[in-house]
């Protein structure tokens, strides 16, 4: 069928960014809501956008004023009879969303399209009482919608195939990037997503750094764009909590989803981050910044450096040896020598945690060859596998698990990854540049540490490291 008439449940911001794409796509979009205020501040705001556009030389006067008068308000919902396609983008919870879907199937013909931007709601649940479920799928935007390039397209049980075809094709033409995955709790992104999030609030829990530095080694020691935890405040303590849970919950407690119990005091407290001016960070001043060591000049220059064939680098009786998620101290009772253990180094930046039984001077001579070689030294706690290569390898197994569970392709995983949060690398195109024997060994390393199910490998991840050994052999 030709999608002509869209309709867009809910005036938030997502309703109304998405509102915004399908207008401005040449559709006359209705949008829906049951208070006509919430409309009114939601047209309102996308006139304000696109007359900035204007003001840019980004959009002509005329397509302004063209995508503004394709916008209808609507607060009767039998108005919807006559969409061609519906998006839901109301409240996040499954009750409202079944209740409206349920109006949906009995206003509307069976040839339109239901579709939910859910972030993580079951899409067959949702369609599981409705006549014709075939045509109920997830149409899942990203935040801020008219920016924003990906979509999941993601389909129930009972979803047909020529749905999903038609609204990826439909995103295509939006200018949008289109992923297919299969109804599971979280989709991909906000399912892959949660060790970013998971093991940052894990080493705030555990004193391994203050915020800003545990912010500033993933930001600017592995690439991210934002810090995990300064990321959670620019989405809300409450709705980042809020899809933790569910996900959790929804994988029966399965604990590499566990919540974070500093995060729900946080929410309790009603600091939500940027939005209530207090979360992680207190927005209304500046921000801390990370407490990078001072520059070591007075080490002495004749100090012996040499690296070893096995990767570690021998500095006056001293081992830096990147981190295999032991300790710096189970590595300097195994060795009988001080040791420093460093995370992945990228850029300038060197994440680093010594032995406790390290003399002092060992350590000076550490930060100085780091120095040296051009590095910014953050020191945080003695943490098995430090907060770079520990995070990175929760990801790529957690992306392993989603596509040997077949949620959706190698691709359109990386692609999500990329997209939806702007990862540096898509996360198995990372596994396969880190590589599968020693993200195996530092996640076998973390589970030894910790006794928890939470560090368990993947068994993808077992079989690509057997394959990684056999070519290498």
């Amino acid at each position: 069928m030709t999608i002509h008439t869209v309709a867009v449940i809910g005036s938030g911001i997502m309703g109304a960014g998405i509102a915004e794409v399908a207008a401005s796509h040449g559709h006359p979009v209705l949008v829906y809501d049951i208070n006509a205020d919430a409309i009114s501040r939601a047209i309102d705001g996308i006139r304000t956008r696109l007359e900035s556009r204007v003001t840019r030389g980004k959009l002509s006067a005329e397509a302004c004023e063209q995508t503004l008068q394709r916008l209808v308000p609507v607060t009767d919902i039998q108005a919807l009879a006559r969409a061609d396609l519906v998006i839901e983008a109301a409240s996040e919870q499954m009750a409202v969303k079944k209740a409206l879907f349920a109006q949906l199937a009995e206003i509307c013909p069976a040839k339109t399209l239901l579709t939910s931007n859910t972030s993580s709601i079951s899409i067959t649940a949702i369609a599981a009482d409705l006549s014709h479920p075939e045509r109920v799928a997830g149409l899942h935007f990203f935040n801020p919608a008219p920016v924003m390039k990906l979509v999941e397209v993601v389909n129930g049980l009972a979803t047909s195939e020529e749905v999903v075809e038609q609204l990826s094709a439909l995103a295509v033409k939006w200018g949008k990037q289109p992923v297919r995955c299969q109804s599971t709790p979280g989709f991909i992104v906000n399912r892959v997503a949660r060790p970013y999030y998971a093991e940052a609030w894990r080493a705030l829990e555990e004193q391994v750094a203050a915020p800003e530095t545990i912010d500033a080694a993933l930001r600017e020691g592995a690439g991210f764009p934002m810090g995990p935890l300064e990321l959670t405040d620019m989405i809300g303590q409450d709705v980042n909590f809020a899809v933790t849970c569910s996900v959790f919950n929804a994988f029966w407690q399965e604990r590499r989803f566990l919540p974070s119990l500093v995060q729900q005091e946080l929410v309790l407290a009603g600091r939500f981050g940027k939005k209530s001016g207090q979360g992680v960070y207190n927005w209304r001043s500046d921000r801390p910044a990370a407490s990078w060591l001072e520059t070591v000049s007075d080490a002495d220059s004749a100090i012996s450096v040499q690296r070893r064939s096995d990767g570690v680098t021998e500095i006056d009786g001293l081992l830096l040896i990147e981190t295999q998620g032991e300790t710096a101290q189970a590595l300097a009772n195994r060795y009988g020598q001080p040791v420093v253990v460093c995370d992945r180094q990228e850029g300038d930046v060197a994440v680093i945690a010594v032995a406790a039984s390290n003399p002092a001077s060992a350590n000076r001579k550490a930060v100085w060859h780091l120095q040296q070689q051009g590095k910014r030294v953050l020191q945080v706690a003695d943490y098995p596998g430090l907060l770079i290569w520990r995070t990175v390898a929760m990801i790529v197994n957690e992306a392993l698990d989603a596509l040997q569970k077949g949620v959706a392709s190698e691709q359109d995983i990386d692609t999500a990854m990329r997209l939806g949060v702007n990862y540096p690398r898509g996360p198995l195109a990372w596994g396969e540049q880190l590589g599968w024997q020693r993200l195996l060994r530092l996640l076998e390393n973390l589970q030894r540490h910790y006794g928890e199910e939470r560090y368990r490998p993947s068994s993808l991840l077992r079989q690509r490291a057997l394959l990684e050994s056999s070519y290498e052999s």
